[in-house]
């Protein structure tokens, strides 16, 4: 029999969460009751916090809130289902049946995430289950796509590399696999299995029946790129290569991105690494780093449970000669590696394989058919001829992948026909952005973000072609609120929501993803955000040497310092 997992004892008062997770029979709780409700079309809130470890969230049109207050009618309560697809890989027979149920049960999109996954909004309660039940009908399921579990493993999406990215791809599988929660409550609410009948004799053997104390992330990049912005995770696993062979990973800890406005004691932070180890290993060492942040995070205060922050309690030394002794070795020297950029590489590319892999560029992830850009329509007419797979990539974009020469042209014809090559006219700053949904689905939104980026950059590129920048690569991202969702904290130009219309301004965060951005205006609107960008746009156009990124010359410009610990991220500028 597994032993069981008994977690060290702890100071303060178990949080809420903890509590609900302690009471919820591993992760069943009353949700199928729940779910069987008829009287509202929302669910209590504990029911909420377990939905989340099954993939999905109760979310409301806050659109609707105040019409609705005034009729005396509940929130136009509606789900978000977010996929477990680890890597960011799919089959066009998947790709097919997430189509087809946008449309069906959904608000007629699709969002590619920034964690190389699929979300739908606008699920009604009634629908969840047949949901669920439909994309386990093509193998795909949201098992710990969200809550206090290890979520979606992102893997590079490297399509010059076919190789070598298959078997990156298949260690984000495993590692995936091997970290999914073991309780059967999934099963059994939204596929009909048979329930286990002795609970008691359920066991999680690396989670324990309270899971984690916060969300968890991994994720692997294969240098010189870094798309999945490998020092923003709880463990980011650097690729190295030698003589064209993958022989293991640099081994990173602690990275996050969430925070509270405020609260100067919640911070963004990267990664720190720790050593390398070979590829067989990289499993186990996963699994041994979790376990370290499930004993000793913070179960008490949620805003200071994540891995980050135990790590900066404790002591980096301390976190890793712990994670040696549970491995039973020590980690080997950090080897050397160089990465270039965090984006990604639009159009064909030809693979080492003599495959093509075209990627394209979706605005902020969302896939729809716009006005006169009928998008999801083009997607579903390549995946009706595709042989090979479909990509989600960090930056919310998609590879139609592994396309054979001969196949190429019908896929071309296609891609003409739609105009799917129309972001070649954008502005390179457009190609760089990233923005999280926001309103109205998101509860924790204080500003619009995937809804108002577009235009703002609208309004920004003027200055980009006055000053010759249109075609200079600069990473803008935007949240919504400080959780972090669009990595902006990690941005050359970074916008994160304070209030409705108000944005605190970050800079100097790097091309490579290797340096946070700081704080240069607090809680501005679209006119003083023009204003402040206009002229350090001219100083750049006039002053930059050679190659300089914008993220390197406002740090030596002296508009802001470099951060490269979280604990200096919000240092008055004298004091870093």
């Amino acid at each position: 029999m597994t032993k069981k997992v008994v977690l060290p004892p702890q100071e303060g008062k178990p949080s809420d969460v903890e509590e609900v997770k302690a009471a919820s029979n591993y992760l069943r709780g009353t949700l199928a009751e729940s779910m069987q409700d008829e009287l509202t079309a929302g669910i209590p809130d504990w029911d909420n916090k377990l939905l989340k470890f099954h993939g999905s969230y109760l979310q409301d049109d806050r659109d609707q809130r105040v019409e609705r207050e005034r009729k005396k009618l509940e929130p136009a309560y509606q789900f978000m289902v977010r996929l477990r697809l680890p890597a960011g890989v799919a089959t066009p027979k998947q790709w097919l049946k997430l189509d087809e149920l946008a449309d069906k049960y959904g608000n007629g999109s699709i969002r590619l995430t920034t964690r190389q996954t699929v979300q739908f909004h606008g699920i009604l309660k009634w629908n969840m289950k047949k949901h669920l039940q439909e994309l386990n009908s093509v193998l795909i399921d949201t098992i710990a796509a969200c809550g206090d579990v290890n979520r979606n493993v992102m893997c590079n999406a490297n399509p010059y590399q076919s190789k070598l990215h298959k078997e990156v791809s298949e260690y984000a599988a495993k590692i995936s696999e091997h970290l999914l929660p073991r309780t059967k409550a999934y099963y059994e609410i939204w596929l009909d299995h048979e329930k286990v009948v002795d609970t008691q004799e359920e066991q999680e053997p690396i989670y324990g029946a309270l899971y984690l104390p916060r969300k968890f992330k991994i994720g692997i990049a294969v240098p010189p790129a870094n798309d999945v912005d490998v020092f923003s995770q709880d463990i980011g696993l650097i690729a190295i290569v030698e003589n064209d062979e993958l022989v293991g990973f640099n081994v990173a800890i602690g990275g996050g991105m969430g925070m509270t406005h405020g609260d100067t004691r919640t911070y963004p932070q990267l990664g720190r690494l720790i050593g390398f180890v070979t590829k067989d290993k990289i499993v186990d060492v996963c699994e041994k780093i979790m376990t370290v942040q499930r004993d000793y995070g913070n179960r008490s205060d949620r805003k200071q449970a994540r891995f980050k922050y135990t790590i900066d309690r404790l002591g980096l030394e301390n976190v890793k000669k712990e994670i040696e002794k549970r491995l039973g070795y020590e980690f080997e020297e950090v080897r050397d590696f160089h990465f270039e950029h965090t984006g990604d590489r639009y159009g064909w590319i030809k693979g080492e394989d003599g495959k093509y892999h075209f990627t394209l560029f979706i605005q902020n992830g969302r896939i729809r058919d716009f006005e006169n850009y009928p998008l999801k329509t083009a997607i579903r007419e390549i995946a009706e001829i595709h042989k090979g797979e479909f990509r989600f990539t960090g930056n919310q974009n998609l590879i139609i992948a592994n396309v054979s020469p001969r196949a190429k042209k019908s896929i071309e014809k296609i891609i003409d026909k739609y105009k799917l090559t129309e972001s070649e006219n954008y502005s390179a700053l457009r190609r760089n952005s990233i923005a999280c949904v926001a309103l109205p689905t998101c509860g924790l939104a204080m500003a619009e973000s995937e809804r108002y980026l577009p235009t703002l950059i609208q309004k920004i590129e003027p200055m980009l072609k006055e000053f010759g920048l249109y075609d200079e690569d600069i990473v803008i991202r935007m949240s919504g609120c400080p959780n972090g969702c669009s990595r902006a904290a990690m941005a050359e130009i970074g916008f994160i929501g304070k209030a409705p219309g108000k944005y605190n301004l970050h800079l100097g965060g790097s091309f490579q993803g290797t340096r946070l951005a700081k704080l240069y205006k607090e809680n501005i609107g679209e006119e003083e955000i023009l204003a402040t960008l206009r002229p350090i746009f001219e100083h750049y156009a006039k002053e930059r040497l050679e190659g300089e990124h914008f993220g390197d010359f406002v740090i030596r410009a002296g508009y802001v310092e470099a951060v490269t610990d979280g604990r200096d991220f919000h240092k008055q500028k004298s004091n870093v």
